[in-house]
């Protein structure tokens, strides 16, 4: 069965009327949702993130998000000028149904890990993910940006100054990478979180960063040399496995030679490669 369809909610977030969808998100480690469409419904999504649709919904490229807030061909240069401050494509694409029944379309997650419905009526209208988290969302969503008003934040809370938001009155879905726990934190209440673990948080909370402090544990730690902390009240999402943790791991253990390596798992390793003469000079 899908997901009931959020309820018509008449207060509206930034301008925006977003599409009602139904939803429903299939496996584990690697997810996919699936998204239902009424007749002229539609919905937003990442370059790269289509699995596959039914006949007769149309896909449209834009620039920007093609919410209602943008007006005009300087909006829309606006947006699409935006979203290439997160490290984003100029465009993004919008799928909607031109048949007359109800036809579904389904987003995959680009790692393992897990996908996040999040409905804005529930967080008043806002919500600040890392760059790389936004997934899809129903048509009529804002995907901007929020800029950090903190140095230190911006120079090394580990997603620079620059993060995304999520406005409107709809429905979203993010992306976190392994395991995702959600927090909620009371009024004063606070957080340490490692930098790269965040998925995202609603607006109320307070985004800071904190030295790890102490010479060994800054030197030889190997966590880095600040915490995020993140001051209730409000909700927040982190995840197990960051991207850039898990395309560390993979580089580390890549073969330095063209050959490929035998010496996985070897306490060896190179060394091993050398002695038992597979490399040429």
């Amino acid at each position: 069965m899908f997901q009931d369809r959020l309820s018509n909610n008449t207060q509206k977030y930034s301008g925006v009327n977003a599409h009602e969808i139904d939803y429903k998100i299939f496996g584990e480690e690697m997810q996919f949702v699936e998204i239902e469409l009424d007749p002229q419904e539609g919905v937003i999504a990442e370059s790269g993130t289509f699995m596959m649709m039914d006949d007769q919904i149309r896909m449209n490229t834009i620039f920007g998000d093609g919410s209602k807030q943008e007006k005009g061909i300087l909006g829309k240069l606006f947006s699409a000028g935006k979203r290439v401050l997160t490290g984003e494509s100029l465009f993004m694409t919008v799928f909607t149904n031109d048949g007359f029944g109800k036809k579904q379309i389904s987003f995959a997650s680009p790692y393992p890990g897990k996908i996040i419905p999040i409905d804005l009526t529930e967080f008043g209208g806002k919500f600040i993910c890392q760059k790389d988290a936004f997934l899809c969302a129903a048509k009529g969503v804002s995907i901007g940006i929020e800029f950090s008003k903190k140095l230190g934040r911006g120079l090394f809370g580990g997603e620079g100054f620059i993060m995304q938001k999520i406005e409107g009155d709809g429905l979203g879905f993010i992306h976190a990478g392994g395991t995702m726990a959600k927090k909620t934190l009371q009024p004063g209440e606070v957080l340490k979180v490692d930098t790269g673990c965040i998925v995202g948080f609603t607006k109320e909370v307070e985004y800071d960063i904190e030295f790890v402090g102490g010479i060994k544990n800054s030197i030889f730690g190997g966590e880095g040399l600040f915490f995020a902390t993140l001051k209730g009240p409000g909700t927040v999402y982190i995840q197990s496995l960051p991207f850039s943790r898990l395309a560390g791991r993979v580089l580390a253990m890549a073969p330095r030679t063209g050959k490929g390596s035998k010496g996985e798992g070897s306490i060896l390793g190179g060394i091993g490669d050398l002695l038992d003469g597979d490399n040429s000079f």
